[in-house]
């Protein structure tokens, strides 16, 4: 038996009708209280009916009346207002606190459909037959799973916002070069985020040759030799920003060019994000505005510099590395796969925190809308899911689903997942 398994059965009032404490006094639950996953007592005010008394307080559930005193609550002052102790097995008498045996008192098949659901060594222990469940469970389930995957990246939000001081537009700048980085170069993105402030960028944001080369500097990439006219251009430029606003530096083997798409390499990104701040100065204000996804991703329409045409690195031409010869040109734009990802984990994480900081469900709406509109994202986990009998129509229900996945299916969270709960039903 797991404790698991028992807070399922008592907040589900899963036991049968003739329930009595271990004294023989009758015992009617008026109110199981709430689930409380801090410290201390399984489940608060409760309501429990003990004979002819009525007794508000709190419920501690074990597999066995021991485990009361082995994990020490008769010394600690959170368990003093216990009014049931609700107990798979009697093994033992604890105080005078009234104890509910529950052995015999629900249907022990359930137990048995449990342990071989979370024993199943399928992908997800549902695998086989998720795709069962009511399509109307799934989609509302999925609903509060991306309203809680949302309240989880507001809350790393927050952090960010702490850090400083509520300044929205830098935090969307942080957020934004973390996701340009994609996995691979993120820290590296984060790191120059940090070292480089929004509001250094923003004094020459009508000047991209100083906005690149204030990104390309700190980065790392300036300290070398350059034979070619544009990146002497933007160490010369870099040189004056680095003594006006005291700009450090990063190491550039920080920065990851192996295994990667061309168009993914750091200095192309850099480069589009030296033109989204050109373009846009304060962002977060013009996104605020939008009225749909349309407006935000045409905030992202930028493409790199005219050097990138023919470059993905520093003085390496495309096709042809170490050739100075001319090449093919092609314009390095920023597309509409980045743009998803940048809106789906950047804009609408900060857009949903704002709007939760300012109680403004509006802004909060706003936020769900944008990823109702933008679509569903292709991954590992989303294929598994459509190979399941899942399948995602939107952004919102690929992050709904990353979301299950990660802090239900992965966990084996079964008991606390509508889905899971109704296939062991």
């Amino acid at each position: 038996m797991r404790e698991e398994f028992l807070y399922y059965i008592w907040e589900n009032r899963l036991t049968d009708k003739d329930l009595k404490t271990t004294e023989g006094e009758a015992v009617d639950v008026v109110a199981t209280g709430y689930r409380n996953t801090d410290s201390g007592p399984d489940f608060l005010e409760a309501k429990i009916q003990i004979g002819d008394k009525l007794w508000a307080g709190h419920v501690e559930i074990h597999v066995k009346a021991s485990d009361w005193n082995r994990h020490g609550h008769q010394t600690d002052k959170a368990y003093q207002n216990i009014v049931l102790h609700v107990v798979y097995e009697n093994d033992t008498k604890v105080n005078e606190i009234p104890t509910l045996e529950l052995k015999g008192h629900f249907d022990e098949s359930l137990f048995a459909q449990y342990q071989k659901l979370i024993a199943s060594k399928t992908w997800i222990p549902c695998e086989k037959s998720i795709g069962q469940v009511p399509i109307f469970t799934r989609l509302s389930w999925l609903d509060r799973m991306a309203v809680e995957r949302l309240e989880s990246k507001s809350e790393n939000v927050t952090k960010i916002l702490k850090s400083n001081q509520f300044d929205w537009e830098d935090a969307l700048y942080k957020l934004l070069m973390r996701y340009f980085g994609l996995k691979v170069n993120n820290e590296a993105f984060e790191y120059l985020a940090n070292i480089l402030p929004f509001k250094t960028l923003l004094k020459h944001a009508d000047n991209l040759l100083q906005v690149e080369a204030m990104l390309m500097g700190c980065a790392g990439f300036l300290e070398v030799d350059f034979t070619e006219e544009y990146p002497l251009l933007l160490k010369r430029e870099f040189a004056v920003m680095r003594a006006k606003f005291n700009l450090l530096t990063m190491s550039a083997e920080r920065w990851k060019f192996m295994r990667m798409r061309p168009s993914n390499f750091p200095t192309i990104r850099l480069a589009q994000m030296a033109q989204l701040i050109h373009k846009n100065g304060c962002l977060f204000s013009k996104i605020k505005a939008a009225k749909d996804t349309a407006e935000v991703k045409a905030l992202f329409d930028v493409a790199a510099s005219g050097y990138w045409e023919t470059h993905w690195r520093f003085e390496k031409r495309e096709g042809m590395p170490q050739c100075d010869s001319p090449t093919r040109s092609q314009l390095k734009h920023l597309g509409d796969a980045t743009a998803d990802l940048l809106l789906i984990n950047a804009v609408v994480p900060l857009l949903f925190c704002y709007g939760k900081l300012h109680k403004d469900e509006s802004v909060c709406e706003t936020a769900m809308q944008f990823l109702e509109e933008t679509e569903a994202e292709d991954n590992a986990i989303i294929r598994h899911f459509a190979a399941c009998g899942i399948t995602a129509e939107n952004a919102m229900q690929t992050q709904a689903l990353l979301h299950l996945y990660s802090y239900f299916c992965k966990r084996k969270r079964c008991l606390e997942c509508r889905i899971g709960n109704v296939l062991l039903k």
